[in-house]
């Protein structure tokens, strides 16, 4: 089973479905465990495969890191739920617009449920969604003085 998977090049690594064989491949120290970590998203029980993209989203490697939570992004949307210990994971990277985990954060307010979201998560998204109406205002608002200025101008 192990020819299968080639992780030196990552080749195959989207259709790993043995969470052992990602075990023994982290036991090694080898690369595109992230990207195998979407694999297991995508083809394996959230049970299973929730360990090792937690496992995963502390590699060193940034890229890789960055796979990681694309795989807890796509088992949100493929389960439309995550488990407590990647709520955890990401709440301790946290839900600002510069975390690696926004688009893991955002995936999930989009495809789970919000009585399914922990507390901290629905804080979030109302925090979120009052501060993206806010923003829309002030665009708008801003539009709307610069057009009026301009108008003023040509006068």
């Amino acid at each position: 089973m192990t020819a299968q998977w080639n992780w030196e090049t990552g080749e195959r690594l989207l259709a790993l479905n043995d969470p052992k064989e990602w075990d023994a491949a982290f036991d090694r120290g080898e690369r595109g465990l992230g990207t195998a970590a979407i694999g297991l998203a995508f083809n394996c029980p959230l049970e299973e495969a929730s360990p090792r993209i937690v496992r995963a989203m502390g590699l060193p490697d940034p890229a890789q890191r960055g796979f990681a939570f694309t795989a807890a992004g796509t088992a949100a949307r493929l389960n439309r739920a995550l488990t407590p210990e990647l709520y955890a994971a990401l709440r301790a990277e946290g839900p600002g617009r510069r975390s690696i985990a926004v688009n893991a954060i955002g995936d999930t307010l989009t495809f789970v449920p919000f009585r399914r979201l922990p507390t901290w998560l629905m804080c979030w998204r109302v925090v979120s969604t009052v501060r993206n109406k806010l923003d829309a205002w002030r665009l708008t608002f801003s539009y709307a003085v610069t057009d009026a200025w301009k108008a003023v101008r040509r006068r």
